[in-house]
C-alpha cells in the first residue's frame, strides 16, 4: 500500500471522532444563551441557583444548558459544600480542540454582555462583597481565634517575609490590602518608605489601627476602602500584599488584575492564599467565600492581568490545608 493510501485509511479512521467533537463544541456555542454564559463565567465561578438568577430562568433549564457546555468541554465544575460552582473551562480536554476553543473565547471575551444580565450579575457580587464585609465587621474580635483555625501568621509568617525580601527592586512605597490585625506591617515599615492599609471593614482597619499604634510604627497610614478606592486615590506601590484575602473576594480575578494596575515598573505582587480544599466549615466559621484556588487558576489570573510569574513556595499545615505563597511581577 503506498504512503498516500495510509495517510488516508488514517484519516477516515480518526476523521469521524475528530469532526463529532467539532460539531459538539459548535453546536454548544451556537446557543446565544450559552454564549452569554461563556461570557459571564469568563473570569469567576458561580453556582447553578446564582446563574438562575443572573439569567430569569428555571433551574432545570439552566442545568440543562450547563450540562451541554460541560460535555462539550466548554465549562468545568467544582463543588463546594454543597453547591456546585461553574468556570470556563481554559483548555478543551481534546487537545485537538483547543485552539479551536481558545478563539472561540477571544471572541467571545469581546461580546457585550445584555444590560440586564449585566445588572444582575452586579447584584450578585455585590451581595457576595456584602456579606464579607458584613462577617468581618461582626467577628472582629474574633479574628485571630478564626485565623488560627485554618492558618496562624506564625505558621507562615517568615515564609512571607523571606519571599519579600528576595523579590524587591525598589522600597519607597507597599500596599497591603486587607492587613488584618498588623502582622506583616512591621516588617513592611522596616522595608519601604511609606506603606498603605487597605481594608473594606472599618472595624478590622481600626484594630488594625490601635495595635500598630502600640508598636510605634510612624510610616503608615490607613485606607478604609477596596482596591477600587486605592485605584481612584492614584497609588502606584512598589509591592503589593494579599495576605489570606482572595477567598474572602466575590471576583479573585477583578482584585488580581487591580493589584497588577497599582504596580509600578518592576513592582511585585505577593499572593499568600489557601490552596483548593473540601473543608467547607470555614464558610460559617471563618467567612470564606471560596474553598481556596488551584495554583494554576490563580496563575491564569495574573498572566492576564499582565504579571510574569516569579517565585512559589507552598506549606502543608498540620490541620489539612496547604498555603501557596506567589510571587508576580510587573515588568
Amino acid at each position: 500500500m503506498s504512503e498516500q493510501s495510509n495517510a488516508t485509511s488514517t484519516f477516515d479512521q480518526t476523521a469521524p471522532q475528530a469532526v463529532g467533537a467539532i460539531g459538539i463544541l459548535c453546536k454548544a456555542a451556537g446557543d446565544p444563551l450559552r454564549i452569554q454564559i461563556l461570557k459571564v463565567l469568563q473570569q469567576n465561578a458561580y453556582g447553578v441557583l446564582e446563574l438562575c438568577q443572573i439569567f430569569d430562568i428555571r433551574q432545570s433549564a439552566m442545568s440543562h444548558h450547563l450540562k451541554i457546555l460541560s460535555n462539550a468541554g466548554l465549562v468545568s465544575s467544582r463543588r463546594e459544600g454543597t453547591t456546585i460552582f461553574y468556570r470556563r473551562n481554559p483548555l478543551n480536554p481534546d487537545i485537538d480542540l483547543q485552539i479551536m476553543q481558545k478563539a472561540l473565547f477571544q471572541a467571545i471575551d469581546k461580546a457585550i454582555v445584555d444590560a440586564d444580565v449585566a445588572e444582575r450579575l452586579a447584584d450578585i457580587n455585590r451581595e457576595r462583597a456584602s456579606a464579607s464585609v458584613e462577617f468581618f465587621n461582626r467577628n472582629v474580635s474574633l479574628f485571630e481565634e478564626n485565623q488560627d483555625l485554618i492558618a496562624s501568621w506564625s505558621d507562615y509568617g517568615d515564609s512571607v517575609e523571606s519571599l519579600l525580601e528576595s523579590s524587591l527592586d525598589a522600597t519607597s512605597k507597599a500596599l497591603e490590602i486587607g492587613p488584618g490585625y498588623g502582622q506583616f506591617l512591621k516588617k513592611l515599615c522596616a522595608t519601604f518608605d511609606q506603606v498603605i492599609a487597605l481594608d473594606n471593614s472599618a472595624e478590622m482597619l481600626e484594630q488594625c489601627a490601635q495595635r500598630v499604634k502600640k508598636q510605634g510604627l510612624n510610616n503608615i497610614s490607613f485606607l478604609h476602602g477596596d482596591t477600587l478606592s486605592a485605584l481612584n486615590e492614584k497609588i502606584q506601590a512598589d509591592f503589593v500584599s494579599l495576605n489570606m484575602v482572595l477567598h474572602h473576594n466575590p471576583i479573585p480575578a477583578d482584585i488580581i488584575k487591580h493589584c497588577a494596575d497599582l504596580l509600578t515598573h518592576n513592582g511585585v505582587l505577593l499572593i499568600t492564599d489557601l490552596c483548593a480544599h473540601d473543608q467547607d466549615w470555614v464558610k460559617n466559621a471563618c467567612g470564606d467565600l471560596w474553598l481556596g484556588f488551584d495554583p494554576s487558576e490563580i496563575t491564569g489570573w495574573a498572566e492576564t492581568a499582565g504579571l510574569i510569574e516569579g517565585n512559589s513556595l507552598f506549606l502543608t499545615q498540620r490541620n489539612g490545608f496547604r498555603i501557596q505563597l506567589r510571587q508576580f511581577k510587573k515588568l
